[in-house]
């Protein structure tokens, strides 16, 4: 990483610990050995000999050496806008929660297609003297909500709603740091400056933009003119959020991967025109920050979520979305066990006999048993397979159902309390905000040093 937190965290969980060495010492009593007879008294002391060379034997053996720490910052965040559905859940909240507590996605791969996990079991097993202890950052992204017009009366409940949900779905804020992304000004301030760094034509090549521009030319009307500036730049802002926190990783879905390819194209870009040369120096030097590059170049975690994306009841080739004007093609986290019920009962099926996986033809019946599959983690995917080989819909569909409503009814209980004590959740959201703020604001000075600023002191 580029902060160095990671040594001074290794001395003072030393501290905390007790962890010093100190030199093996012997005593003895001479008063006792003088009283004994000649005889006694040389056995005592080839005894004490004895006792001497196993300690010196003991002293000179290897001490085991001490683990280095080293930090490695997580950030992910989902928009406010709209309820959280099982897809946000399943394919991230439930996947934070899981890094949270075990420190590896059951499913996750690189930009280049390689299994994180086995590469960091592999690098683990090489160097036995480093432990990575991770820092978990989860943020409400309100900022990027608003790249498309928001309901201002609505966009307040659905931010804290959102917070909530993490708490509820087992985002531990004892583990780990939630807070709200306008909460954190650097976040705007660096968006910014990576904008006047960013060339238009990088920004242009964005799927998802020219997707959601021809969504809303299509609508026609005033629907056309409401694509807005924001909408065309917010990949820029998402890699001033992963960058401001010199993330290690970024957890991402599939349909991110791009946005995470820029991001690194913007810390080489930056970093190179920036962060070369004694002149850059010596601005880190009269500014008293270190002179190694401003950013960290982050490595995407493609996330999968049980082996699949979420998709909508109503198409099984599309992914499941809060934006989609169809509220029976998703299942919303804090939906009633009817709602859900009438919503599985409703969706889109094949009418081929039976119920088969991973069947290209049959895109909604592999929908329908990854859901099953993720809501039910302890089994397996042959055991659900022999569960529903004789099923027909009218049978499966009712099991589905029950299975979604056992596992969020917890999170929805959950969630209740947590949103009914406001004191306790905007406490929660203020401490992960101060934690995000303080590093969030070296990396902005930096970057403001890195670019010719005359930053105050």
């Amino acid at each position: 990483m580029k902060v160095s937190p990671g040594n001074n965290h290794f001395f003072t969980m030393m501290a905390a610990f007790g962890l010093y060495s100190s030199r093996p010492c012997l005593s003895f009593a001479p008063a006792v050995l003088s009283s004994m007879t000649r005889p006694a008294a040389v056995s005592a002391t080839r005894r004490f000999a004895d006792v001497v060379a196993t300690e010196t034997t003991s002293a000179a053996a290897p001490t085991p050496t001490k683990k280095k720490i080293r930090t490695r910052r997580i950030l992910s965040g989902v928009q406010p806008t709209g309820s959280l559905h099982l897809g946000n859940y399943l394919g991230a909240i439930k996947q934070w929660v899981e890094f949270q507590n075990t420190g590896k996605f059951a499913a996750a791969e690189n930009l280049d297609g390689e299994d994180l996990n086995s590469k960091d079991d592999e690098k683990a097993k090489k160097d036995e003297t480093v432990e990575v202890v991770n820092e978990n950052f989860f943020c409400v992204v309100d900022l990027h909500a608003i790249t498309v017009p928001q309901d201002p009366g609505e966009l307040e409940e659905s931010t804290l709603a959102s917070a909530a949900l993490y708490i509820a779905a087992g985002i531990d804020p004892t583990k780990s740091k939630i807070f709200v992304q306008s909460h954190v000004s650097a976040h705007s301030e660096l968006a910014w400056l990576l904008n006047c760094a960013t060339p238009m034509n990088w920004l242009e090549r964005m799927i998802q933009y020219k997707d959601k521009a021809k969504k809303a030319a299509a609508a026609g009307g005033s629907n056309a003119e409401s694509v807005g500036v924001g909408l065309f730049t917010y990949p820029v802002l998402m890699a001033a959020d992963i960058l401001l926190y010199q993330a290690d990783r970024v957890p991402v879905g599939e349909d991110q991967r791009q946005h995470l390819e820029l991001a690194r194209d913007i810390v080489r870009r930056f970093n190179n025109e920036y962060c070369k040369g004694n002149a850059y120096k010596k601005r880190c030097k009269k500014a008293k920050v270190p002179s190694y590059p401003a950013f960290t170049e982050p490595e995407a975690m493609i996330v999968k979520a049980g082996g699949a994306r979420v998709m909508s009841l109503t198409d099984g080739t599309n992914k499941m979305s809060k934006s989609d004007p169809a509220d029976g093609s998703r299942i919303n986290v804090l939906d009633p066990p009817k709602v859900i019920r009438d919503k599985i009962k409703r969706c889109k099926t094949d009418s081929l006999p039976g119920v088969e996986w991973d069947n290209p033809e049959r895109p909604e019946a592999t929908n329908l048993l990854n859901i099953y599959l993720a809501v039910q983690p302890d089994r397996t995917k042959e055991d659900i397979l022999e569960e529903v080989k004789d099923m027909k819909w009218g049978d499966f569909k009712p099991v589905l159902a029950e299975a979604v409503v056992a596992h969020l009814e917890p999170i929805q209980k959950r969630y209740a309390e947590v949103r009914a004590d406001e004191e306790y959740l905007r406490g929660v959201l203020k401490e992960g905000a101060d934690a995000a703020d303080e590093i969030a604001e070296r990396t902005l000075k930096a970057a403001k040093v890195a670019m010719g600023f005359a930053v105050p002191k």
